[in-house]
């Protein structure tokens, strides 16, 4: 039994010249894995939420039909808002399945970031209701997962699955931010979700941190200083 911690990131770096069209299911197993064999059902994997001062880390996985492309399918960071959200319905509806999981912020300050989205992936992968063969996952970090994992740099531009998954993982997000929003309106999360724009930076240090930020990431923990501090004054 394969492991992530077995796989080799090395082996899923994309053959530039076959960067267009995305490839698809048994063709990115083809492109970016040895010894693929007869094959069989390829997930694809990413995340949404590493960098930002607040909120989840979200994961998906996603296994799409071959016999049904989505047009339109790419990085999510490529798309507009309108245009993620037309394929995260497209999606949920012609996958043969997704999976989503996260990781709270109180995991992410038990564990580190990275730790916290391995855990994340975890959970997405769980989540799928047939088994994939293969996993592959965006980027050169895997999470330890029962089946064979392979790491794929800039997966999300060049594989069909990890770009849907980039796609879940952001809208699933982004609704959460918009929780996070309607909560908290002074910080203007429904704009930024979470990252440290000038904005957000100076919303922490006028209202000090929220349940929903990252007392682990130094512009809030220095936030959390200042106010604690402010209160002792």
């Amino acid at each position: 039994m394969k492991t992530g911690s077995t796989s080799r990131p090395t082996s899923a770096r994309p053959d530039r010249r076959a960067r267009a069209p995305l490839a698809y299911g048994r063709a990115a197993a083809q492109q970016y894995t040895f010894d693929w064999g007869d094959g069989g059902l390829v997930a694809g994997v990413d995340e949404a939420g590493r960098g930002p001062l607040a909120g989840p880390v979200v994961a998906a996985a996603v296994i799409l039909d071959d016999q049904d492309p989505i047009d339109g399918v790419a990085d999510s960071k490529t798309l507009s808002a309108a245009r993620r959200e037309a394929l995260y319905d497209a999606i949920r509806a012609r996958a043969l399945c997704l999976g989503v999981g996260a990781a709270s912020v109180e995991e992410i300050d038990r564990l580190n970031i990275l730790q916290a989205t391995l855990l994340a992936m975890q959970r997405a992968v769980a989540g799928l209701r047939l088994r994939p063969s293969l996993v592959l996952v965006d980027g050169n970090r895997l999470p330890v997962l029962e089946m064979r994992t392979e790491a794929v740099v800039r997966g999300d531009a060049t594989v069909a699955a990890i770009a849907a998954a980039s796609i879940v993982a952001k809208v699933t997000r982004d609704r959460l931010m918009d929780e996070a929003h309607a909560a908290h309106p002074a910080y203007g999360f429904d704009r930024h979700r979470g990252y440290g724009t000038a904005q957000h930076l100076r919303a922490l240090r006028q209202h000090g941190p929220t349940p929903w930020h990252r007392r682990s990431f130094a512009p809030v923990a220095e936030a959390l200083r200042a106010s604690t501090a402010g209160a002792a004054a």
